[in-house]
């Protein structure tokens, strides 16, 4: 990383003054009136002095997590994109401001956990506080590695900055960068109380669902499977599931609802509010959901969509006559919204007759008297719309959260580890063990998918195809399925590749055209004949080229020339984690 990025959060000792309540999370330093000498004085001065850390350093990462987690991995359409088709360099302004944003967080959490260490507050509240910072920067680092691969420790800013070494670091093996990442989480459960948060805040188990998560991923890091690991991996998200007080939501959709910011089946989340502080916010309803989505003018994200291979995954079909479609799963109508399909939590101040209100997204587009500002274009590339990230209009979101929406700010929480995904590590972490008729893999994986598809039969053995189709449609546009082809191309790289280059990447053409006679024919005609895929077989965009070097991202081209340390051609250091740091 270079000197912008160190040197900046050290130099900040971000303090985090309060704008509002504890539990807003709209915590953000105002550095001429306070420094870390007369700002950590109590309890509620430490609280809030964490914080920020749910928000605003994670700001500048929102659209990478799309791109890469989605996009790159064939859940998203997204044009000419680079990360469609893994042409990505180092000059993408996305990928520049995601990486700022992870080294920006591990700065910030450093400081803070320094900082707190010689607060004058509780030990209960010192404890809670030291371990909600070694925990965001664990996730920081679980981020980077996976994206970047080898990469530097910073384990203390302030050392850096005091031998002026920041821009000379060097890159540390992947390998020894999750062992480091395991040793921040080990600390922080020991400091993290196991009692479940009211407001949303990091406890031990939520630290602990990470740890698993960590741990089957360093499982294959070395190019075979670690069973000392997978047993460890196993065991921690059992606890988890076990022990943490915690269950699955019962409806999916209610998940990313602005009402249930805060339940059992989110772990780790950006906490967002609408306030004063820019970069305190969620953004991303203006570049996933189509223009005129909300009063405020700021949405501009209807010619992207999920892909036609996760409709294929989900068993949808563009040219179905939507009067007679049935979905099985109901992940998918809370992941894709297409013809036919009508939402009751969004656009709830919109008459849709028979005394019902909601979003019908075909009348969004075709009836000016639903919708003023119906363009008379279906813009989803693929003939599907985005749902996930989505607040609605401002009725929606007040109704949600209490609070009003705003321009490019809204309050609904991106979830980025949930109690599901705990519950598909531990399914994981068995089947990898060949423990394929497990008890309790088979009780979580069915407890997920039954959730979503209740009229399936329960498994009664499970196969590593079966957990990797469940994790692709539980957390599909929840930017984290790119990073589990990274988690299996560590020791199965051929598959991800054989996988990749056969997914239906492309756009589907002609859906609006079908989509519009069906709506003005009241629903009677229904043509699909026009609807056409481009397909790469037969003269259409070609696939994209994939290696064993795509898994890898290049660093931000400005890093590497500030620090060549971080070149492609570098070797990556070896370190004895244990034996070199420690909390």
């Amino acid at each position: 990383m270079n000197i912008k990025n160190i040197k900046y959060v050290a130099a900040a000792m971000l303090v985090g003054m309060s704008l509002t309540s504890c539990e807003d999370f709209l915590d953000r330093p105002v550095e001429d009136n306070y420094n870390t000498e007369n700002f950590y004085t109590d309890d509620a001065s430490c609280i809030r002095g964490v914080n920020y850390l749910y928000n605003s350093p994670w700001y500048d990462f929102q659209r990478g997590f799309i791109k890469i987690g989605e996009v790159m991995s064939g859940n998203m359409y997204w044009g000419s994109s680079p990360y469609m088709n893994f042409s990505l360099n180092g000059t993408d302004q996305d990928l520049v401001n995601m990486s700022y944003s992870l080294w920006a967080e591990i700065g910030h959490c450093n400081t803070v956990y320094n900082s707190i260490k010689e607060a004058s507050c509780s030990q209960s509240v010192k404890d809670q506080c030291m371990g909600e910072c070694l925990a965001w920067k664990a996730m920081a680092y679980f981020y980077l590695v996976r994206t970047f691969g080898d990469v530097p420790i910073v384990h203390d800013n302030s050392v850096h900055i005091g031998s002026g070494d920041y821009n000379n670091l060097h890159k540390i093996a992947k390998a020894d960068v999750y062992d480091y990442i395991l040793l921040t989480l080990e600390r922080a459960m020991e400091l993290l109380p196991k009692t479940k948060s009211t407001q949303g805040r990091i406890d031990y188990y939520c630290a602990e669902g990470l740890y698993a998560k960590v741990l089957l991923t360093a499982a294959g890091v070395n190019g075979s499977l670690n069973n000392d690991f997978l047993q460890k991996a196993s065991a921690a998200s059992l606890d988890v599931i076990n022990n943490s007080g915690r269950t699955l939501m019962a409806n999916y959709e209610d998940i990313f609802r602005g009402s249930n910011n805060i339940s059992d089946e989110s772990l780790f989340a950006w906490r967002w509010t609408v306030g004063a502080q820019w970069t305190s916010q969620n953004t991303l309803q203006s570049d996933l959901m189509p223009e005129g989505f909300d009063e405020n003018g700021d949405c501009w994200g209807g010619w992207g969509g999920p892909s036609a291979d996760l409709q294929d995954a989900f068993g949808y079909d563009v040219t179905e006559n939507p009067s007679s479609r049935i979905d099985k799963d109901a992940r998918r109508k809370a992941t894709m919204m297409g013809a036919g399909d009508i939402y009751e939590y969004f656009w709830r101040d919109h008459d849709l007759g028979n005394n019902k209100k909601g979003l019908d997204i075909i009348r969004f587009y075709f009836d000016k008297d639903y919708n003023k500002a119906a363009t008379g274009q279906f813009q989803g590339p693929c003939g599907v719309q985005n749902v996930k990230h989505a607040y609605g209009d401002n009725a929606d979101h007040l109704a949600e959260t209490g609070i009003a929406a705003g321009r490019m700010a809204y309050a609904v929480a991106t979830h980025i580890l949930r109690l599901s995904d705990v519950y598909l590590v531990h399914a994981e972490a068995e089947v990898l063990q060949g423990n394929t008729t497990s008890a309790t893999a088979l009780s979580a994986f069915n407890a997920v998918h039954q959730r979503a598809v209740p009229s399936d039969v329960e498994k009664t053995s499970l196969t590593f195809d079966d957990i990797w189709k469940e994790r692709r449609l539980e957390f599909a546009g929840e930017g984290d399925r790119w990073y589990d082809f990274v988690r299996r191309a560590y020791y199965d790289v051929n598959s991800c590749i054989n996988e990749l280059k056969a997914q239906r990447r492309n756009a589907i053409w002609n859906c609006s055209q079908v989509y519009k006679t069906w709506f003005e024919s009241g629903k009677v005609t229904w043509d699909p004949s026009a609807i056409q895929y481009d397909d790469p077989d037969n003269g259409g965009t070609p696939r994209p080229n994939v290696t064993e070097n795509t898994f890898t991202i290049p660093y931000p081209t400005e890093d590497v020339a500030l620090n060549p340390n971080l070149g492609s051609n570098v070797t990556a250091d070896r370190v004895d984690v244990r034996a070199t740091y420690s909390y």
